[in-house]
């Protein structure tokens, strides 16, 4: 019974984590504001993940209500950009299916969830876990690397903006 409440719990937070990404994000049709670049192309580097996600943040950071304990937790979204005109979101979907959610386990990722706004079907947001700031950008940094990504990349290249967002677990969260 714990274990259910705990499921509804994560469940409830990521609806209302969706619902805030969703509300930023553009819907079909409408331009960005940010275009990506190529999908076939090396990304540009990320910036490096704050300190301050994951477990016992600086104490010269003073973060409240959150969980000493917690993981570094990103929430990603793409949204399929046809202006640049590469690929599809059924091609993006595909990708994941098929090569990048068994490379980020590859790499040491730990993905929670995937989900597709069901009023933006050019949306795919997405929950990941590290165990901190830097692991999370150790294991990108392996996953980028990967030979097999740069040909899945390649391959079944699709244009779209990403977005991310660094969250720690509050002290009273069911995940941390």
């Amino acid at each position: 019974m714990r274990k259910g409440i705990a499921v509804l719990g994560f469940a409830a937070v990521v609806a209302g984590m969706l619902a805030v990404v969703v509300a930023q994000t553009p819907s079909a049709g409408q331009t960005p504001a940010a275009k990506a670049p190529a999908a076939a192309k090396a990304p540009a580097p990320a910036p490096a993940t704050p300190s301050t996600c994951g477990p016992n943040p600086s104490p010269a950071v003073e973060m409240k209500n959150v969980a000493k304990d917690s993981r570094c937790f990103e929430l990603r979204t793409y949204v399929f950009n046809p202006a640049v005109g590469q690929g599809s979101p059924d091609l993006l979907h595909k990708r994941f299916r098929e090569a990048t959610i068994r490379l980020f386990k590859k790499s040491g990722m730990t993905p929670i969830g995937f989900w597709q706004p069901v009023d933006k079907p050019d949306t795919l947001v997405y929950l990941m876990a590290y165990k901190n700031a830097a692991e999370r950008d150790a294991e990108w940094a392996a996953f980028q690397a990967d030979p097999e990504w740069i040909k899945a990349r390649a391959e079944m290249g699709v244009s779209v903006t990403v977005t991310n967002q660094f969250m720690v677990a509050t002290d009273y969260s069911m995940i941390k």
